[in-house]
């Protein structure tokens, strides 16, 4: 631990255990400064944490947290916390909705810090943003990959630096950094070995379709499956578009002539689905992807900012690499 978090005053006594890491005595009322996006943000250690998705909650179950969550969000499209790597730390907290994430409902569940992405949980729209949740003495976190373009406090990382951005912050936050930087040191050395095996040669360019049959919706630069293509050895045919998700055309799709196509597997929207509509509509039945029944399914937690990331990085890399030549 730094010497901000081991001066006397703030000793915190770590036990990591099977039950995860706890922060006990002195240091439940702890304060450190954190990088909220691009705003330096006095936190005390939350006790009641609501957590946004499956992203924000493995973030804090992959560091030990459970202790500190009161309940999670998770709206249809994730698909069951069952499957999850972290079932059981879901099934020790409260599920709270399957709706979007509210004000209302972070007050009802009387919660002292909420983990989301910026428009992707909080929301001007919807009355929920880090303001707000200031003003109501609430603590916030958000996903550093969502920051680009956060009002007055823009921050720009790339997603997997942002992964492990969010993981050292919440690591500093709740008094956990040498349990953060081990995480984060194994899914560099994860990355790492997927880098090394990515086939040599022109990339093979990639289509990631998430959704839409009048337009599709696709990935840009500023989400994980840019990357999870890039050091796979692929190139993803989007990464021009300076942005999260986004809508494109389907001209812009067949101008592309992808080779493989990710799809992102939704709880709401199963890739079965998505497939068969490639495969009818006149528009891509063509594509060399489709001709060739060159399909790659990314789970939905494997695609948004989170720990999951690193296991459809994985994935994505095996099928790439097994492709025939």
């Amino acid at each position: 631990m730094n010497s901000r978090v081991t001066a006397p005053f703030l000793v915190a006594v770590l036990l990591l255990s099977g039950c995860g890491a706890q922060v006990e005595g002195a240091a439940a009322d702890r304060k450190v400064t954190v990088k909220r996006c691009g705003q330096d943000v006095e936190y005390t250690t939350p006790r009641r944490a609501v957590v946004y998705e499956g992203g924000s909650a493995d973030k804090m179950f992959a560091l030990g947290l459970t202790q500190h969550v009161h309940g999670y969000v998770m709206p249809p499209a994730n698909p069951p916390v069952t499957e999850s790597p972290w079932a059981a730390e879901y099934a020790k907290v409260k599920f709270l909705s399957d709706d979007l994430l509210n004000r209302e409902l972070v007050v009802e569940a009387k919660s002292d810090f909420v983990v989301a992405g910026w428009r992707s949980g909080f929301s001007d729209q919807r009355g929920i943003t880090p303001a707000i949740l200031d003003d109501l003495k609430i603590q916030s976190f958000m996903h550093a990959e969502s920051c680009f373009n956060y009002p007055g406090h823009p921050e720009r990382v790339t997603p997997f630096e942002g992964l492990y951005t969010d993981l050292e912050r919440l690591g500093k936050i709740f008094g956990v950094e040498d349990r953060a930087a081990s995480v984060v040191a194994d899914y560099r050395k994860r990355v790492e070995a997927v880098k090394a095996q990515a086939p040599k040669g022109d990339p093979v360019p990639v289509f990631l379709y998430d959704s839409g049959t009048d337009k599709p919706f696709t990935a840009g630069a500023q989400v994980p499956p840019n990357e999870i293509i890039q050091f796979a050895g692929g190139r993803n045919v989007f990464s021009g578009l300076d942005a999260r998700w986004s809508e494109v055309t389907w001209e812009a799709v067949v101008q592309a002539k992808p080779e493989v196509i990710v799809i992102l597997d939704y709880g709401d929207k199963p890739a079965a689905e998505k497939i068969k509509f490639l495969k009818e509509f006149p528009t891509t039945s063509k594509l060399p992807a489709v001709v060739n029944d060159r399909f790659h399914i990314l789970d939905y937690n494997e695609g948004i900012s989170g720990p999951r990331i690193v296991d459809g990085l994985e994935g994505f890399a095996k099928y790439l690499r097994e492709l025939p030549k």
